[in-house]
């Protein structure tokens, strides 16, 4: 599947660096022509002879090592490869790498880079969690840097959580995944973001859903080879490259574009806070302030996921559900009444899980009970591994 395929690896300084020489012997396994670049640090876990043998390079350690056969060895190695792949990639190197700076040969090759760039976190699980680490890796991720993991366990401190660094068989899944999109020709079909209900003509109820993590699964699966169309409410965010958007302000707009694209669709999944309720009556001026009290009549919006979930044939439904307080009961129960496939669950309280965040921390709930839960990720990352389980689901129940 990757014979051919040019891949540098970078390694950073971390004791992960050990798991680069299984992920190097991989690929080159399955065909690929790998050159390594090592930082200092990294040097000082795992000497550059374990992976000159593995892949039958040269590795590349200097900048300014004028024996290379290249006459500008950033330049070469960043550009003339289908993929640079960082792993381990350190809270150090994510932050040259997001802030523009290049200081030794990896960083110097990152900055340069004009192809796909995968990034592998690992780092002590207090350090992933901060919060300048995960803006680096949002900011990345922006960049069109594509995120494995990390996964959660013991990590080399003794420390348990989010941090470790994903498998080698698993970043190698990633790699070849990138040179064959596993969604390719499938129609996913996902909604993002709030709902507008207007009072009157300068004022609205919403939520404060910002659209993230509607966004990201729609980059992920556009980057994965998806036909992806994205309803989309009101927020501040960039439209993901390759992805048809439509944008709707209501609750019954947002309903009348999901239902017009749904029998196309394979893939559904609905990220969108709607509205759960609209004023009766929108009026049709500026009301006034005075010195009553103002008494709104809501009445109730359509359950667009309750109506899909009717009428579904061949798609996969992927219901959200954003709760405070019993968060797997009150996800199990709705996946049971709007007859859905999973559903997502987080608890929007808890921190870095809540709204307008560029992390989560998630729950995958099957229909058979089983559960998968997720450590706290980039949003982009939890948008990954959600469509991983979809994938696995569609092949299991579909074959495809």
């Amino acid at each position: 599947m990757l014979t051919g395929k040019k891949i540098t690896v970078g390694i950073a300084g971390g004791i992960a660096a050990y798991k680069a020489a299984e992920l190097v012997s991989g690929l080159v396994k399955n065909g690929a022509d790998v050159r390594v670049v090592m930082t200092a640090s990294a040097r000082e876990f795992i000497q550059p002879l374990t992976f000159s043998a593995l892949s039958g390079n040269t590795v590349y350690t200097d900048m300014f090592d004028s024996s290379h056969r290249y006459g500008v060895t950033h330049i070469e190695l960043a550009q003339n490869a289908d993929l640079l792949v960082v792993a381990p990639a350190t809270a150090n190197i994510i932050a040259k790498a997001a802030n523009g700076i290049a200081d030794d040969l990896l960083s110097t090759i990152i900055l340069a880079a004009n192809i796909p760039v995968m990034i592998c976190p690992a780092m002590n699980t207090v350090m992933y969690n901060n919060p300048v680490v995960q803006q680096n890796i949002e900011k990345l991720c922006q960049l069109g840097c594509r995120i494995v993991g990390p996964n959660s366990g013991i990590l080399a401190c003794g420390a348990k959580g989010p941090g470790r660094m994903s498998e080698p068989r698993e970043i190698l899944q990633a790699i070849k995944r990138f040179f064959a999109p596993d969604l390719a020709g499938v129609n996913i079909l996902v909604s993002a973001g709030p709902t507008r209900e207007p009072l009157d003509p300068v004022r609205y109820l919403t939520n404060r859903s910002s659209g993230k993590m509607g966004y990201n699964l729609a980059r992920a699966a556009a980057e994965r080879g998806g036909n992806v169309v994205l309803v989309s409410g009101p927020v501040n965010l960039p439209p993901p490259a390759g992805v048809e958007l439509i944008k709707v302000e209501t609750a019954e707009q947002m309903r009348r574009a999901m239902l017009d694209n749904f029998s196309a669709a394979d893939i559904v999944l609905k990220a969108a806070a709607v509205a759960d309720y609209r004023p009766k009556h929108a009026a049709g001026e500026k009301i006034k302030k005075n010195d009553d009290a103002v008494a709104l009549q809501l009445v109730k919006n359509p359950d667009i996921l309750a109506e899909l979930g009717q009428l579904k044939k061949h798609q996969i439904l992927v219901g959200f559900a954003a709760e405070t307080g019993n968060i797997q009961e009150y996800a199990r129960k709705k996946l049971e009444q709007k007859n859905l496939d999973m559903i997502v669950a987080n608890n929007v309280s808890e921190e870095g899980a809540g709204f307008d965040v560029d992390t989560n921390i998630v729950t995958i709930i099957y229909r058979n009970g089983d559960m998968k839960k997720l450590p706290r990720m980039s949003k982009y990352a939890v948008a990954q591994s959600i469509l991983d389980e979809v994938t696995a689901y569609r092949s299991e129940r579909f074959g495809k």
